[in-house]
């Protein structure tokens, strides 16, 4: 276990923007920092940093907290896990006792994958630079290829032996489990006798890095000839690898792409190599894959330019050109660059120095429609068919732009290149979209249907665990927002002459208490108990103090708070004039306790409603009286909040 004094260090020294800005491009805001949101699918940006306070927020998604909350949630790493990797960033030692056997075993499947690709890389480069089949064939090979030894290095490129469990037998030797060996890919069992043996024997290897830099798979490339093997043979999805969501290079290119404010895109991994070679370092792989979605957002998190480099192979632009259209449809400005006849960005980046290379890209490159609709207007000579085809598909990948001023732009440039009036352009663009709405439409009431489609019993029963879970919910988080931000404030003074007083945190507290009233939101009680605990501290601040608090879902609620404005009521919203909340303390704290008291009394009204119902219908009059006597009280207590609330409140029942 990590000690309360690293933690605090960690937490001191970790500023949030530092560590957000290793997965996500940040512009300055005011006083905060603004990007695009790494945890949803979005084009405009919610994500929202504050260095002053130390916290992140997303108002599309809603996910929030401070650096150890985000690097746990980007990282899918435990909460101590987390403080780990940030003291590795921050060169923070952190002294810990050797985990017990037990403990090992409960170690996350995920940590133990990272753990054996970590120890499989390492065994890799070792075997290439220290074995001596590891020089004379994976050494040379890279050698041959023109790479330097230090590209080789920082690529982290190994070699994993022709032998058939060369690897399995070292990690197993090494203590690591079967299991995990199995679940990475790296290691392959026989079904019929168990007998182990390596996935990539005879290959050169190259590691794949997540954003933070963890070996998350491998790509092995055979050097013998072998028809009946795959020239490439990659690691397997899993659970720390979808390779749907990853590309080669990321790691290496992320500050390179936010410098450049550009991304070029390739397909294999040593053109990527050989780019970072001539000093072009924002450059990505797909790693021969058709690109998707996923691919495409994690490039959207640094830039909205993106280049698409590819050979003279036109018969394999044309089977790829169609995933482009995925990049449109995200927002990002495209373009394309087709090079030379028989060089690819591998051969091109070692023939050219950066500044050459950069200088043939501006000169050469085209917008993806012009280089599209230039493209396929090869295939279509005088055929009207080809021809209407061709127009058709353009207009389709015209459509997917969600700028309007982009797509008029392109709808104007197709129309001079493929001399069709702009006015038919638009109608077919409009044919599509309405497709594309009715076709949504339709998914949307096919999924409304299947969600009321519950059984009765059901339905109740989760009907009545949404209800029950919110109860007060908006109610409660003000009040905690109020402590967290103003608790030590002053609200009013009890004796100006001896300048004697009572802050905010101890009237809402006195208030809560003298009508006995309980959080019913477990958290946001345990949040409200640790206040009460420590707010008569000397030095207690309790942003802080909750922000970096052990249990992480208070210091998620903390984060969130603190973020957030309160929800307002509708009494509150009648306010014509915006102060800073620190200057209404007075007329606010009050107004948001009586809020929750309200809403209490409410709910006990609507309780006693119904037993008077039940009452009346049993036909009790005795227990009739009683409850409507009950319910008298509760109306006079009602109508005075009522009255200090400054509005009649209406029941709905």
């Amino acid at each position: 276990m990590i000690d309360q004094a690293t933690i605090d260090r960690i937490n001191e020294t970790a500023r949030i923007e530092e560590v957000v800005s290793d997965y996500v491009t940040l512009r300055k805001r005011g006083v905060n920092m603004l990007g695009l949101c790494p945890f949803h699918n979005e084009k405009t940006p919610s994500f929202t940093v504050s260095p002053a306070k130390g916290i992140f927020k997303c108002f599309g998604c809603g996910k929030g907290g401070n650096s150890v909350h985000f690097i746990m949630e980007h990282e899918q790493l435990s909460y101590y896990d987390a403080l780990r990797f940030l003291a590795k960033k921050y060169n923070i030692e952190i002294v810990e006792r050797e985990l017990s056997a037990e403990e090992q075993a409960i170690h996350s499947d995920r940590e133990s994958m990272f753990l054996v690709n970590e120890f499989a890389q390492k065994y890799f480069a070792d075997i290439l630079h220290n074995h001596i089949d590891g020089k004379a064939i994976g050494l040379s090979y890279f050698r041959e290829r023109g790479f330097r030894d230090d590209i080789i290095k920082k690529f982290q490129l190994g070699y994993c032996l022709d032998d058939k469990d060369r690897l399995t037998r070292a990690a197993l030797k090494a203590g690591y489990n079967k299991e995990y060996l199995i679940k990475t890919g790296l290691t392959l069992e026989n079904e019929t006798n168990q007998s182990l043996y390596d996935r990539f024997r005879g290959r050169v290897m190259f590691p794949v890095h997540s954003l933070s830099g963890k070996v998350i798979a491998f790509g092995g490339r055979i050097l013998k000839k072998d028809d009946k093997k795959a020239k490439y043979v990659n690691s397997p999805e899993s659970e720390i690898y979808h390779k749907s969501n990853e590309l080669y290079g990321i790691y290496y290119a992320k500050q390179a792409i936010v410098r450049e404010d550009r991304c070029y895109l390739v397909e294999g991994y040593t053109d990527v190599i050989s780019m970072h070679q001539s000093g072009i370092e924002n450059v990505v792989a797909s790693s021969g894959t058709s690109l998707t979605s996923g691919q495409i957002r994690l490039i959207h998190r640094f830039t909205e330019n993106i280049t698409v480099i590819y050979d003279g192979d036109a018969a394999g632009i044309k089977a790829s050109i169609r995933g482009i259209d995925l990049l449109l449809e995200e927002g990002l400005n495209v373009k394309v660059l087709l090079l030379p006849a028989g060089e690819d960005p591998d051969s091109f980046a070692k023939s050219n120095n950066a500044s050459d290379f950069i200088e043939y890209v501006q000169k050469n490159s085209s917008d993806f429609i012009r280089f599209k609709t230039s493209l396929l207007l090869e295939d279509t000579g005088n055929d009207p068919i080809k021809r209407a085809g061709l127009i058709t598909d353009i207009v389709r990948s015209i459509s997917l732009i969600p700028n309007h001023i982009i797509r008029a732009e392109y709808v104007k440039e197709c129309s001079t290149l493929l001399n069709v009036q702009e006015q038919v352009l638009y109608h077919e663009i409009n044919k599509l979209k309405g497709k594309e709405r009715e076709k949504n439409w339709s998914q949307q009431q096919q999924e409304s249907i299947q969600s009321i489609n519950i059984p009765n019993e059901q339905q109740d029963l989760k009907t009545e665990n949404i209800i029950g879970a919110g109860k007060f919910e908006a109610e409660e988080r003000n009040i905690l927002e109020m402590l967290i931000r103003y608790g030590n404030h002053v609200l009013y003074y009890t004796d100006v002459e001896n300048k004697t007083f009572k802050t905010v945190g101890t009237y809402i507290l006195e208030e809560l208490e003298s009508d006995s009233i309980r959080f019913l939101n477990e958290t946001y009680a345990s949040l409200l108990e640790e206040y009460k605990l420590h707010h008569e501290e000397e030095n207690f601040v309790a942003e802080r103090f909750f922000l970096h608090h052990t249990d992480n879902k208070i210091s998620m609620v903390a984060a969130d708070l603190i973020a957030e404005k309160y929800t307002l009521s509708k009494v509150h919203s009648k306010i014509k004039k915006v102060e800073p909340d620190s200057e209404r303390l007075l007329e606010l704290v009050p107004r948001i306790v009586f809020e929750l008291k309200n809403s209490v009394i409410i709910d006990q009204i609507r309780q006693k409603l119904l037993e008077l119902k039940e009452a009346n219908e049993n036909k009790d009059n005795e227990k009739m009286a009683e409850i409507m006597q009950e319910m008298s009280l509760l109306e006079q207590v009602k109508k005075q909040l009522s009255k200090t609330l400054g509005e009649r409140i209406i029941i709905k029942l």
